[in-house]
C-alpha cells in the first residue's frame, strides 16, 4: 500500500475540495477503513477550520487539547469514521460525532459534551474463545469479552463508555427499533425496523422499515429504540 494519496483519487466520503494542492493526507491503518475514515489533519484543517496548515495542526495536536473517543491525538493520519467522537479543549470546548449525511459525506455533527462520554458500537463478528467466553468484535476494531450467554448477535449495537471502554447498553437489531442507515440510496436516514430477511444464498441479508423501504443488513445501524440515543445530523427524522 502507498502512503500517497491524490487529492482527485480522494474518497467520494470525505467533505474536501477537488482542486487544490496535488497530494492530500491518507488515513493511517487503523479501526476504520481508508474510504470510511478522514484524517484527523483534515479534521482540524479542513472541516473545522482551526489552523491554516499541517504545521500548525501538528502543533495544535501536540498541546493535547484534540481527543478521540476520550483519548488524546497527537498523529497528522489518525483516521475518524463513523460514531466516533471528536472533542477539541479549551478554549472551544467543543464536541461532535462523525456520522454520515444524505449525500453520504463523514459530517461532524454537533453533540453536547455528556453525549461525548460514549459512543455506539456495531457487532460484526463474533466466535468462541478459551474459557467459555465469547469475543465480539466492533465496526470500529473494538474486540470485546463476553460471557457466552450474553446476547449479543452480529448487528446489534453496543454502548461503549468513553476513554474505559465499558459496555453499559445493548440495542438489538429487532423490529421496532430505530436504525441509522449508514450506506445504500438511503444513507443518512433513520428508520423503524420492521424486520429482518435472512438469505440462504450469496445475497446479503435484508432488514425492512416500516417507512416501506429495504436495504443490505451491513448498512444498519441500530441507534435506539423508541428515540434515538445520539444527536443525528440536521435533515434527519427524529
Amino acid at each position: 500500500m502507498t502512503f500517497r494519496l491524490k487529492r482527485r483519487a480522494a474518497p467520494r466520503a470525505w467533505t474536501v475540495p477537488r482542486k487544490g494542492t496535488k497530494w492530500i493526507k491518507r488515513p493511517a491503518p487503523g479501526p476504520h477503513k481508508t474510504d470510511e475514515s478522514i484524517p484527523i489533519l483534515l479534521v482540524v484543517r479542513d472541516l473545522r477550520h482551526l489552523a491554516a496548515s499541517a504545521r500548525e495542526t501538528r502543533v495544535l495536536l501536540r498541546t493535547g487539547a484534540v481527543r478521540v473517543d476520550g483519548k488524546v491525538v497527537k498523529d497528522l493520519s489518525r483516521g475518524v469514521g463513523l460514531m466516533d467522537t471528536v472533542s477539541f479543549g479549551a478554549p472551544l470546548n467543543e464536541h461532535f460525532r462523525v456520522l454520515k449525511d444524505r449525500r453520504g459525506k463523514l459530517a461532524l455533527v454537533p453533540i453536547p459534551e455528556k453525549e461525548a462520554g460514549f459512543k455506539l458500537g456495531r457487532v460484526r463478528f463474533k466466535h468462541a474463545i478459551r474459557g467459555g467466553k465469547l469475543q465480539v468484535t466492533l465496526h470500529d476494531g473494538r474486540n470485546l469479552e463476553a460471557d457466552a450467554s450474553t446476547p449479543w448477535r452480529v448487528g446489534d449495537s453496543l454502548r461503549i463508555e468513553l476513554p474505559s471502554q465499558k459496555v453499559t447498553g445493548h440495542l438489538p437489531l429487532a423490529s421496532g427499533h430505530l436504525a441509522f442507515v449508514a450506506g445504500g440510496s438511503h444513507v443518512g436516514e433513520l428508520a423503524r425496523v420492521e424486520k429482518i430477511e435472512v438469505r440462504n444464498s450469496p445475497q446479503p441479508n435484508r432488514v425492512h422499515f416500516k417507512e416501506g423501504f429495504s436495504t443490505v443488513k451491513e448498512y444498519v445501524f441500530v441507534v435506539g429504540d423508541a428515540s434515538p440515543q445520539i444527536t443525528l445530523p440536521e435533515g434527519v427524522a427524529r
